[in-house]
């Protein structure tokens, strides 16, 4: 599989965590190119012998079948793969321009908003909005979350799904649009994608009190996090100042769409919900190949001014929920009283470092201090395993939730919504209410014709989805 893609929302991020020195070595000089020219030639070699016959978690497994490897029969990216263990299905590399605008929270050519199909529980194929971001072409229309998207082009969108034609039609622009709003009512606009639009890593933290929700007694915090970007820390700061401030003695931390990303974005949230107990305490083991034995890691609880001492810790996750997020469920369980609702996670017990080329000790000097002016390829293997202090992995199918609830894509994310429902219900009685009804209504077919599900959404079959990722500063 080819793994050039355009970095989304989801995209992988880099931190800032020190680790130990390898040592300074001299540059390699591969052998000369044949006459025939390949630009990323050397790139490939140094791939090979400098990072996946060192830090690749699984080398020894593939060391030998790598060093058969012709690179002048692949393009890099094909190389790459070529290169990777047959049970490898989260390793990934990308080109400069999508690393850096990864970094910036900048995604490309959108309307702003995520689809789905709410098909595995309510066995509706409408095309429902999962989230819109703030400032979007779509968020400048109206649209929010549990609206359904009903016609693109002036073609209803089942039709389109059917003849297999509903991407193609959905990303161009400008592009007529006609939803149906959580009411009934009915929108029809024409929308310009943006070029650019600049995210955050959270889209909602609000304090739900009694009179937002029958029964509570105390504020709950809420905060819907999409993505774990070292470059937006002071979203956490933000959103906690907002917790301690009311007196929030129960949060509710929504994952359902947080693919992971940077340590020390997990490191922040972690410091932050973690209880005064538990400073000193490991959170996160980090295993790797026996080359990297030294460079184990037991990340611990570090504690933060304005930590949140909480009584209870209700995580919200789905299938997109990923890496990071799973890491942090995983190590936040044996430390404090944490409540798991929502669907089973995607299952990544894994993590990257961030490895660039160029690649030479002056050349990390230089992105150290932010210069990428002459990056041209990052590369990101999984490069090690977590644990939590128990000693317990992710597993690879995901973490199951004590208390199932399927996405509920019918109602905007707020006391109304099955998952933030469910959790307020339990702070309040002790009890998590009954499922949600399931949808009666019927999707009009032909005889014989198959409904279709579309990928509205990569997670639970794209293998670069989710990502806890280290530098590797100093090698």
């Amino acid at each position: 599989m080819n793994r050039k893609i355009l970095f989304n929302t989801f995209a992988i991020l880099i931190a800032a965590l020190l680790l130990s020195s390898s040592g300074c070595k001299e540059p390699i000089t591969p052998e000369p190119p044949p006459e025939t020219k390949d630009p990323d030639y050397f790139a490939k070699v140094f791939l090979r012998r400098e990072y996946m016959d060192v830090y690749y978690y699984w080398y020894k497994d593939v060391k030998a079948a790598n060093a058969k490897l012709d690179p002048l029969k692949y393009d890099i990216y094909e190389f790459y793969d070529e290169m990777l263990y047959m049970k490898d299905r989260w390793s990934w590399m990308t080109d400069k321009e999508s690393y850096l605008k990864s970094e910036e929270g900048t995604v490309t050519g959108t309307y702003g908003a995520t689809l789905k199909q709410p098909v595995k529980y309510f066995g509706d194929y409408d095309v429902k909005v999962r989230f819109v971001y703030p400032g979007s072409p779509f968020d400048k229309e109206g649209v929010t979350r549990g609206w359904t998207l009903t016609a693109v082009g002036g073609t209803a969108t089942m039709d389109l799904i059917r003849a297999g034609k509903f991407n193609e039609e959905y990303n161009k622009s400008p592009q007529k649009f006609t939803f149906t709003d959580v009411e009934g009512n009915s929108h029809t606009f024409t929308a310009t994608a943006a070029t650019t639009l600049s995210t955050r890593s959270v889209l909602m933290s609000k304090v739900f009190t009694g009179e937002d929700f029958e029964g509570l007694t105390s504020p709950v915090g809420y905060m819907l996090y999409l993505t774990f970007n070292a470059n937006m820390l002071d979203d956490i700061d933000n959103a906690m100042q907002l917790f301690r401030e009311a007196g929030v003695k129960h949060l509710i931390l929504d994952l359902r769409y947080n693919g992971g990303g940077d340590g020390r974005a997990s490191q922040r949230l972690v410091d932050y919900v973690a209880p005064k107990s538990a400073i000193g305490e490991t959170y996160v083991i980090r295993k790797h190949n026996d080359l990297l034995a030294a460079q184990d890691k037991y990340s611990k609880v570090e504690g933060i001014a304005g930590s949140l001492e909480l009584d209870a810790l209700y995580f919200i996750t789905t299938k997109s929920s990923a890496s990071a997020s799973e890491m942090v469920l995983n190590g936040l369980e044996p430390l404090m009283n944490v409540r798991h609702v929502g669907d089973t996670t995607y299952g990544k017990p894994n993590g990257m470092y961030v490895l660039m080329y160029p690649g030479e000790d002056a050349d990390y000097t230089r992105y150290n201090k932010g210069d990428y002016s002459k990056l041209k390829w990052v590369f990101l293997p999984i490069c090690f395993y977590n644990q939590n202090k128990d000693f317990r992995d992710i597993p690879d199918g995901g973490i199951v939730p004590a208390n199932y609830r399927p996405d509920d894509l019918y109602h905007d994310f707020g006391p109304s919504e099955d998952n933030i429902r469910a959790c307020l219900t339990h702070i309040a009685s002790g009890t998590y209410p009954p499922l949600p009804t399931k949808k009666t209504k019927a999707v009009t077919k032909t005889s014989g014709e198959r409904l279709i599900k579309i990928a509205l959404t990569e997670e639970e079959t794209n293998p670069k989805y989710g990502s806890y990722t280290i530098p590797w500063k100093n090698r």
